[in-house]
C-alpha cells in the first residue's frame, strides 16, 4: 500500500530545502575602519570582482559614472568621505553577498552601529602605515559585544608602513584577539612585492598597472618552491619571507573555523586596495570562513534563518534616496523565511496588517523591484511614515525582535529656518530626517521656544542636516548652539520627573515621543542631580516606545 502525500506537505519540504539552499550561499557582512583607512576604496574593489561593476567608480548601467558607488549622497562626493551606510549586493562564485558599508567619520557611528546590528559578519580594515586606531577600536568592541566574526584586512601595503609583525602584534596584544594569517606580506612601501597565500602555498607577485586599479589586477602566480622564485625576488626579501613563514608556522596560531566564528580568531589578509591587490584572495577566503546567516533572538526565542515564517526588522531609514521622487526607503534586513513582493505582514510595533508592496532590491543609490529575498538579505520599502528603526514585521505568530538603541547625544543647538515661507518645507524636511535616525530631534518644554533642537553626536552632523535641507528641501537655516554636552531620559515619564521638583543647571526637553530628556551641562552637573535625587531614574539610551 502506498502512502498518499498531501500537496501541501511536499509544498512545505520543498519550501525547506529551498531555504536551507539560499541561506547557505548568502555571507552578509559590514566593513568597519577609521576614516581615511580606505573603506569606500575596498568596497568598490570587492564590487569589481565580485562583478557588480566593470570599473571601480562606475556601475555597469552608467559607464561614465567615475564616483564611487556607495557614496552616492552629494556631500560624500564633494567631501570625499562617507556619511552615511549603504548595502551593495553581489554574487560571486554561486554565492550572494549582502555587503553593509558603513560610514567610517566618528560623528556617524550611531549609523554603523545600527547597520552592524543588521550584519553577520565584519571586516576591520586598518591602515598599515598607523596600525589600529581610535573609531576601529570602538566599533571593534561593538563586534566584540555582538559576538561577530572579525575578519582583518590591512591596507595600503605599497605606501611606507610598519611591519607585518608589528601590525600583527599589535592587534592581539591592544585587542586581545587571537590572529590566523591567511596571506602574507612580502616587503612593504616601496619595496612591496606581493603576499604568499597560506591556503594555497603561493606567492603571487604584485604588478602595478597603467588603469590605476579601475582594473582587476595582473600578478604572477608561482609556488613557494619555484627555482625561478630567487631570482624574482631581491634576496634580503627572498630570505626575509623565508624567515616570516617558519615563524607563523612555528608559533603562529592554527586555523580554527569555529574560533573565527565566535569572534574569537581573526583571519588577517595583507594587500592595497588601491590597487586591486590581495582583493581577491581576500574574497576566496572570506566565501569559505565567513559565518552564514544567523539565528536572532526575539520575544518568541531564538529564531533561525530556515524557520519558514517570514521576520525580519528595520535597522535603517532614508530619505530621498531619489531627489526626484522625495522618497523614504526603510532597510529591512530579512531573518528568516522567503520574503516575497506583494506579502501581507504584521507590524509588531502596532499590531497593524500591511502590504510591502514595491519591494526593492538596493546595489547603493540604484534600485530594482525585488520579488523574493532570504534571510541575511537587504529589502527596500517604501516608508511613508509607517516604519521607525527597529521595527520587527512578521507572518504568523507576533515576533519582535531586540530594539537597537539610540546613542547619547553630546551636543545640542536650536535649528532655526532663515525663510519662513519655507515653513512647510522646512517641517517636513526635519521630520524626514528625523525619521531615518540621521539626527535626534529634541523640543523644548517652553512654548514660547518652537525651534527643534538638534541633538548630535559630533559637529558634521549638525553640517549634514544643514547642507541635506537646503540640497533636498531648499531650505536655508542656522544654529543657536546650546550649552549643554550630556542628554539622559527619565525612565519613569513625566510623573517621575514632577515628583522632584526644579532642577538646577538642566534644560528639559522632550523626544519625538513626548517623553522628557534632561540636558546637562556636563558630567559633573549630572552626578551632582543623581546624588540630590537618587530615586529619579535615568538612561543614557532612548528605545522606542512599544504600542499594543
Amino acid at each position: 500500500m502506498k502512502l498518499k502525500v498531501q500537496p501541501a506537505q511536499v509544498q512545505n519540504n520543498l519550501l525547506s530545502e529551498q531555504l536551507v539552499w539560499e541561506v547557505s550561499r548568502r555571507r552578509n557582512f559590514a566593513i568597519i575602519s577609521h576614516p581615511d583607512a580606505g573603506k569606500t576604496t575596498l568596497t568598490e574593489k570587492l564590487l569589481l570582482y565580485g562583478g557588480a561593476i566593470q570599473e571601480a567608480g562606475a556601475v555597469k548601467a552608467k559607464k561614465a559614472q567615475r564616483s564611487a558607488t556607495s557614496d552616492w549622497m552629494a556631500m560624500e562626493q564633494q567631501r570625499g568621505i562617507s556619511i552615511t551606510s549603504t548595502v551593495l549586493q553581489f554574487e560571486y562564485r554561486e554565492h550572494l553577498l549582502n555587503l553593509l558599508d558603513t560610514p567610517g567619520h566618528q560623528d556617524f557611528s550611531e549609523d554603523t552601529y545600527r547597520t552592524l546590528a543588521a550584519a553577520d559578519n565584519a571586516v576591520m580594515l586598518i591602515d598599515a602605515a598607523k596600525g589600529l586606531e581610535t573609531q576601529t577600536r570602538k566599533l571593534f568592541e561593538v563586534c566584540r559585544m555582538r559576538q561577530l566574526p572579525i575578519f582583518t584586512f590591512i591596507n595600503k601595503l605599497d605606501r611606507p608602513s610598519l611591519t607585518p609583525l608589528e601590525l600583527i602584534d599589535e592587534i592581539e596584544q591592544e585587542l586581545g584577539l587571537t590572529t590566523y594569517v591567511v596571506n602574507w606580506s612580502i616587503g612593504t612601501g616601496d619595496q612591496f612585492r606581493g603576499v604568499f597565500d597560506r591556503r594555497q602555498q603561493r606567492i603571487h607577485l604584485f604588478q602595478k598597472t597603467a588603469a590605476h586599479g579601475s582594473k582587476k589586477a595582473a600578478d604572477t602566480v608561482i609556488s613557494l618552491g619555484d627555482p625561478r622564485l630567487e631570482s624574482l625576488l631581491e634576496p634580503e626579501l627572498y630570505h626575509q619571507l623565508k624567515e616570516d613563514l617558519e615563524l607563523l608556522d612555528g608559533i603562529g596560531s592554527e586555523l580554527d573555523i569555529e574560533a573565527i566564528h565566535q569572534g574569537k580568531l581573526t583571519p588577517v589578509f595583507f594587500g592595497s586596495a588601491m590597487n586591486n591587490f590581495g582583493v581577491e584572495l581576500f574574497l576566496e577566503a572570506f566565501l569559505d570562513y565567513a559565518l552564514e546567516p544567523t539565528a536572532h533572538e526575539s520575544n518568541q526565542g531564538e529564531i533561525p534563518p530556515t524557520y519558514p515564517e517570514f521576520s525580519g526588522f528595520v535597522f535603517k531609514l532614508q530619505a530621498n534616496m531619489d531627489p526626484k521622487h522625495r522618497d523614504r526607503v526603510a532597510f529591512l534586513r530579512v531573518c528568516s523565511g522567503k520574503f516575497e513582493k506583494d506579502m501581507v505582514v504584521t507590524h509588531a510595533r502596532t499590531g497593524k496588517t500591511i502590504r510591502l508592496s514595491h519591494p526593492q532590491k538596493l546595489f547603493a543609490q540604484d534600485r530594482e523591484t525585488v520579488e523574493v529575498a532570504y534571510a541575511g538579505d537587504v529589502v527596500g520599502l517604501n516608508n511613508p511614515g509607517s516604519f521607525a528603526i527597529s521595527d520587527t514585521v512578521c507572518v504568523g505568530e507576533r515576533v519582535r525582535y531586540p530594539d537597537i538603541p539610540s546613542f547619547s547625544p553630546e551636543m545640542f543647538a536650536f535649528l532655526k529656518n532663515a525663510d519662513p515661507t519655507k515653513y512647510k518645507n522646512f517641517n517636513k524636511g526635519v521630520s524626514e530626517l528625523q525619521e531615518e535616525g540621521a539626527i535626534q530631534i529634541l523640543n523644548s518644554t517652553d512654548e514660547s521656544k518652537r525651534d527643534p533642537i538638534l541633538a548630535a553626536i559630533g559637529q558634521l552632523q549638525f553640517e549634514v542636516v544643514q547642507f541635506r535641507l537646503l540640497n533636498e528641501y531648499s531650505v536655508e537655516t542656522r544654529l543657536e548652539i546650546l550649552p549643554y554636552s550630556v542628554a539622559q531620559w527619565v525612565t519613569d515619564g513625566w510623573e517621575a520627573l514632577e515628583k522632584v521638583g526644579r532642577l538646577f543647571n538642566t534644560f528639559v526637553a522632550k523626544d519625538r515621543w513626548n517623553r522628557p530628556v534632561l540636558l546637562f551641562k556636563n558630567q559633573w552637573n549630572l552626578e551632582q542631580i543623581i546624588a540630590d535625587h537618587p530615586d529619579l531614574e535615568l538612561s543614557p539610551i532612548a528605545l522606542p516606545p512599544v504600542t499594543s
